[in-house]
């Protein structure tokens, strides 16, 4: 390959990555965003956190095509393959995580009279985590850091961990408050969606670690799986 080539396919990989790191940073935001809207009953916000996921979805499609061009007209090979094969896969996670973010949103209206609902003020801590997920993973890919993402894996225990707890106690609190049972089970939901955002961000760190390593992370210990 030339110099100009070499140069060329190095921008293209930047800018790939770029995408990714701008995909990503929507998604931590737009969960944020979701549970502060949830946390103050902000229709509007939640709103806009509904509309911003165009945005996820239209990085996604610019992703599919960078990474088909550069596939196409740059022929990589071996660590440069993996990467962007591993670009393209992610960006379909991400979008994923986006639309979780905006489920969560979604259901902002449907739980009014939320300040008598205890439970609801530890979701935000759980959200934390799985945001803190994302977005180490997306360091590690930006590092190609294979360590950073095997932490990410290990990470997810916690929030399973987490989930399960909140479930218990989410049931438990509908059965003594049956009045409350329909405006519980959207929380049920947000703290499932919640445990699927760090399955996700796992299932981007096994991604990274292929793509730094060219071996597949080999089976990890897990806690107990999610109750649901």
């Amino acid at each position: 390959m030339s110099v100009h080539t070499v140069k060329a396919f190095d921008d293209e990989i930047g800018e790939l990555r770029g995408l990714i790191a701008q995909m990503g940073g929507l998604a931590e935001q737009a969960i944020a965003a979701a549970m502060t809207a949830l946390k103050h009953h902000d229709l509007d916000a939640a709103q806009r956190v509904i509309d911003g996921d165009k945005q996820i979805d239209a990085i996604e499609l610019e992703v599919e095509r960078l990474a088909v061009q550069l596939i196409a007209l740059r022929a990589p090979l071996a660590d440069d393959l993996r990467e962007v094969v591993a670009a393209l896969k992610i960006a379909g996670v991400i979008e994923r995580i986006g639309d979780y973010a905006k489920n969560i949103a979604r259901r902002v209206a449907a739980i009014e009279d939320h300040g008598d609902i205890e439970p609801l003020s530890v979701l935000p801590a759980m959200a934390d985590m799985a945001r803190k997920m994302v977005h180490d993973v997306l360091d590690a890919f930006a590092a190609r850091d294979p360590a950073g993402a095997i932490r990410v894996c290990d990470s997810d225990r916690a929030v399973d961990d987490f989930y399960n707890s909140l479930f218990r106690v989410l049931v438990t609190y509908m059965m003594e408050n049956p009045a409350s049972i329909g405006q519980v089970a959207h929380l049920l939901f947000i703290a499932k969606n919640l445990e699927r955002v760090g399955d996700h961000a796992t299932n981007v760190a096994e991604m990274v670690y292929y793509a730094a390593t060219g071996v597949h992370m080999g089976e990890r210990e897990r806690g107990a799986a999610p109750l649901i």
